[in-house]
């Protein structure tokens, strides 16, 4: 009867963990969107050119303001994200607003969007791109080998 008992809390257990990993994953990962409002020449020559400013709002929350040349970020959960434009195309320009919605990849954590070739219909191979951090090496400070008197020898 004991272990009758101990069997079915086991498996009532691994139902209550799986119910669990099946709600993550239909809630979606974590991702941080950097938004570009750079130029930027794609692969088959088209240019896209940067604009004067942009305001980036996700929700109705301004996450970023970006200049011609600038980036912004912000982090969001789960593949569906939507965000509202603010796009001033030249100086002294009127104010232009437009909404996008796009669906993340699941394999990419950190995403950057080309604004510029995104508002244009661009291909997705064209305005999106995977943020790598450039890896840091730090310098190594060589051992300096000194006799009893702490004067530095040559070896």
């Amino acid at each position: 009867m004991k272990s009758k008992r101990k069997l079915l809390i086991r498996i009532i257990a691994v139902a209550v963990l799986i119910g669990i990993a099946a709600a993550m994953f239909v809630v979606g990962r974590g991702h941080t969107v950097y938004f570009d409002n750079k130029d930027l020449t794609a692969a088959d020559g088209t240019e896209y050119k940067a604009y004067y400013k942009i305001e980036v709002f996700v929700g109705d929350k301004s996450v970023a303001k970006l200049s011609a040349g600038d980036r912004g970020m912000v982090t969001t959960m789960g593949q569906d994200f939507s965000m509202v434009l603010h796009i001033t195309p030249t100086e002294g320009g009127k104010k232009v607003g437009s909404a996008v919605k796009l669906k993340l990849p699941y394999d990419m954590d950190g995403i950057i969007l080309n604004l510029p070739a995104l508002l244009s219909g661009a291909a997705e191979e064209v305005y999106q791109d995977e943020f790598i951090p450039a890896v840091v090496e730090e310098e190594s400070e060589e051992a300096v080998v000194t006799d009893e008197f702490a004067i530095p020898t040559e070896e």
